[in-house]
């Protein structure tokens, strides 16, 4: 765990238009893989959600890791760190399993997390930047965040970005199932969106328009829906009563001009950063909702899920132990390989002075003493924390063994 350091910021302390400066898109993360080892990191993955920017890795001081963070952020290593928190060893690592549960998120439970830290580590595992420390840690994360999910109420209530949007669109408009609603954005959040509009509201008035025509089509024929080319976006903000966006795109798409001569709208910016121009606000037809606002939205699932935080706290522990153990045991190698090697050494001059000199170096049977012995020290190692008098023990134990 040395040198293991995380840093980020959250919507703890950081609201949503400063979080943008800092969110980053695939290339952008290209962007810090590359720099990386000018900076003499060599393991890292960045987590770059709605919620959170934050850097996971390896480094002689975290600010390195903020400096790769910022060489492709719009915002500056001095602002992040004005804002940031930095955690190393044990502390980064419960971090990211109460990350991984979704305790740690801005909607109680949030499980779309899970699959944002899985794209995140595979994006820096397929450019070799996931070591095997990284690799258990995450996989003990993801592991904990499965058990937790299905053995408590944390994730009850199908928590999302995408559900709370739906949730206050049903509170705030009357007849919602009536309305034209626009979806700008397919992705992963925008599908969820859509599905939920037609689930939960029986939206069917819905207009899907995206970057990539074929991913607009692919979700519209799936829901029996419309898809519009990015092209005609103008004209379709016109027509809708509602809004949504979700596209993620590093400018605004829906600005101030598309607005000022429209009827009322309810506008709903799912974005990180924000994809819909600032200036919108200042109309007075316009109702414009961002991300902070959603996730403060009623929610009645809420108190039943706060009362199993200290279930999945508990279930975190016990996984996070085992994590904390392999580490123990992962400094043990060193010692078990030497002794291991020791002991072959000595049992091929035990076997050379009463046996055929024809003979292999070490017999079979050898070899099973040797793991046998081997798997002892290596579980009193792991059950005493300590391994110092453990070389001579487990060269005395083979000896008895030949005598």
């Amino acid at each position: 765990m040395a040198g293991f350091f995380l840093a980020g910021i959250s919507y703890q302390k950081t609201n949503a238009p400063a979080r943008g400066w800092f969110a980053i898109d695939q290339q952008q993360y290209t962007t810090c893989l590359a720099q990386a080892p000018a900076f003499g990191i060599g393991a890292l993955f960045i987590l770059s959600t709605c919620n959170r920017t934050e850097i996971y890795g390896f480094a002689a001081d975290p600010r390195a890791l903020i400096n790769v963070l910022c060489t492709a952020t719009k915002g500056s290593a001095a602002a992040f760190t004005n804002q940031a928190y930095l955690k190393k060893g044990r502390e980064a690592i419960t971090h990211l399993f109460q990350v991984g549960a979704g305790l740690d998120s801005q909607l109680l439970g949030d499980y779309e997390i899970v699959g944002q830290l899985k794209q995140a580590v595979k994006f820096a595992r397929d450019r070799g930047f996931i070591n095997t420390f990284l690799d258990r840690l995450v996989s003990t994360v993801l592991q904990s965040s499965k058990d937790i999910k299905n053995n408590t109420a944390l994730s009850k209530g199908a928590v999302s970005a995408a559900f709370a949007a739906v949730q206050y669109i049903k509170a705030a408009v009357t007849r919602p199932a009536d309305r034209r609603i626009l979806l700008v954005g397919a992705g992963k959040i925008g599908c969820s969106t859509c599905k939920n509009l037609v689930d939960y509201l029986g939206a069917t008035q819905i207009v899907v328009v995206n970057r990539s025509a074929e991913k607009a089509a692919g979700i519209a024929a799936a829901l029996h829906l419309t898809c519009a080319p990015m092209a005609k976006l103008a004209e379709q903000v016109a027509l809708a009563d509602i809004i949504i966006v979700t596209t993620n795109a590093a400018a605004p798409l829906i600005l101030r001009s598309h607005l000022e001569h429209t009827s009322h709208k309810l506008i709903i910016d799912l974005s990180l950063p924000a994809n819909v121009e600032t200036a919108v606000k200042d109309l007075p037809h316009i109702q414009l909702i961002g991300l902070d606002e959603i996730s403060k939205s009623n929610d009645h699932s809420l108190h039943e899920r706060q009362a199993d935080i200290p279930k999945a706290n508990a279930i975190i522990a016990r996984h996070l132990d085992e994590f904390l153990d392999w580490c123990r045991m992962r400094k043990n190698i060193p010692i078990l390989k030497a002794i291991s090697i020791r002991l072959g050494e000595i049992a091929a001059q035990q076997q050379r002075a009463v046996n055929d000199p024809e003979m292999p170096a070490v017999c079979q049977t050898a070899e099973q003493k040797i793991r046998r012995v081997i798997g002892g020290t290596a579980e009193k190692m792991r059950a005493d924390n300590h391994s110092g008098c453990y070389y001579i023990e487990a060269i005395n134990e083979l000896l008895m063994d030949f005598s």
